[in-house]
């Protein structure tokens, strides 16, 4: 697995903790595959985008058939995400 310097919430400053007060998860903190992106917040803008438009964007799959596909997806690929 790859391992990948990410800035923990509490360290961010800046654009990137206006970023992470806007992606903080209901669990309380932001998710690591948001937080891989913490060194370059263009694409971290860029990851939040498409998932925007994938997950609530217009299409003919409800979001309850999108987030389907979405677990299945990862739990052939054996993501613990």
């Amino acid at each position: 697995m790859a391992w990948i310097d990410m800035i923990p919430e509490e360290e961010a400053e800046g654009k990137l903790k206006e970023w992470y007060e806007k992606l903080i998860e209901p669990w309380g903190g932001v998710d690591n595959i948001m937080k891989i992106h913490s060194l370059n917040i263009p694409s971290l803008k860029a990851h939040y985008e498409l998932y925007v438009t994938l997950m609530r964007g217009k299409s003919d799959l409800s979001r309850a058939q999108r987030e389907m596909i979405a677990v299945v997806t990862s739990a052939i690929n054996h993501c613990r995400y």
